[in-house]
């Protein structure tokens, strides 16, 4: 009779007991490209901050390239959703891709996922290897419009990225869509190189990507997509302002999971990444970087309309264009 006294205290307790604090293990933040491009920038800025911002949590970047952000997207679907997997994205995997690719993509850019924070958003930049023969928005217009196609290949960080669907929209707009050849890299590093060397002669890169090489006078950076300026480049102009009138084409980066993390969890980590995103230390260096830390309402319910939003948005960018990707 003691001992089942004994043991059903034991149980009591076990019942009662509070559950691990979250985080008690390392946090993985996935990214769906190489090293070095805009989204593996910005997801080692954010990690470095949120481990700390969570108290007794460690957030390590892991790198899963392909397809442009699809690969790995699709595989964050299939995690357990605790909280320990997540992953940075951009809009060439959650509203490029799902319009863009014949028959759509395997997973739902929405339903799939908790939306946890928006991070931020940057312009696309127009860039060229220094010795190109054009210092100008319109200068480079001419210059792709009167060069034989073989002689300018634009470089991309994959197909189906951002930079791709970019180039092509720019192509697409000044009357060259379609004639120029396209090279894709497996990231936005890569593809800044590859400019960079002259292997390609132009692309229209995350800003994340090029800030560095830009900055070093490695590539030149010739236009930003953005209705205004970028605060870190306030020397480079926009397409909107110069030749191309409403040009208006941004990239963005959320921080989601699976579908089904807890609530609590969630929460947790949200408050975490805002307080990360408020620090003026992370600001600047996101800013330096190429990206605007975001600013506006950003619970995960915000997270998710903006993610709709931005749906529908590239679904008429893909429309107007007419690019059509492979799966």
């Amino acid at each position: 009779m003691i001992r089942r006294s004994m043991l059903g205290c034991a149980l009591a307790a076990c019942l009662v007991a509070p559950a691990l604090a979250y985080p008690d293990r390392t946090i993985t933040l996935a990214t769906g490209f190489a090293p070095g491009g805009s989204t593996d920038v910005t997801a080692r800025l954010v990690a470095d901050r949120l481990g700390p911002a969570l108290g007794n949590g460690r957030v390590v970047v892991e790198n899963r390239p392909g397809a442009a952000g699809i690969i790995a997207s699709d595989w964050l679907r299939r995690q357990t959703p605790d909280g320990y997997t997540l992953m940075l994205v951009e809009a060439s995997s959650h509203a490029l891709a799902p319009n863009a690719v014949q028959g759509g993509t395997r997973y739902d850019a929405v339903a799939d996922f908790t939306h946890i924070a928006i991070v931020g958003t940057g312009p696309m930049i127009v860039v060229a290897p220094p010795a190109f023969p054009a210092r100008t928005p319109a200068e480079a217009i001419a210059r792709l419009k009167e060069a034989s196609p073989e002689t300018m290949p634009f470089a991309s960080s994959g197909v189906a990225s951002m930079p791709h669907l970019s180039a092509e929209m720019f192509a697409s707009v000044i009357g060259v869509g379609g004639r120029l050849p396209h090279v894709p890299y497996r990231s936005g590093g890569l593809m800044v190189e590859s400019i960079a060397r002259g292997e390609t002669q132009w692309g229209v890169a995350v800003l994340a990507s090029a800030a560095g090489q830009v900055k070093d006078g490695r590539v030149r950076g010739l236009a930003v997509t953005g209705l205004e300026r970028f605060p870190s480049f306030p020397d480079i102009p926009t397409l909107n302002e110069s030749v191309l009138p409403g040009f208006d084409l941004e990239n963005w980066f959320v921080i989601i999971g699976p579908r089904g993390i807890p609530p609590e969890i969630t929460t947790q980590l949200n408050r975490a990444i805002r307080a990360s995103l408020a620090e003026p230390g992370l600001r600047e260096r996101l800013l330096v970087a190429g990206v605007a830390p975001w600013t506006r309402p950003n619970e995960p319910a915000d997270a998710e309309t903006f993610l709709r939003a931005e749906l529908v948005k590239f679904r008429d960018v893909v429309a107007r264009t007419g690019v059509r990707l492979e799966p």
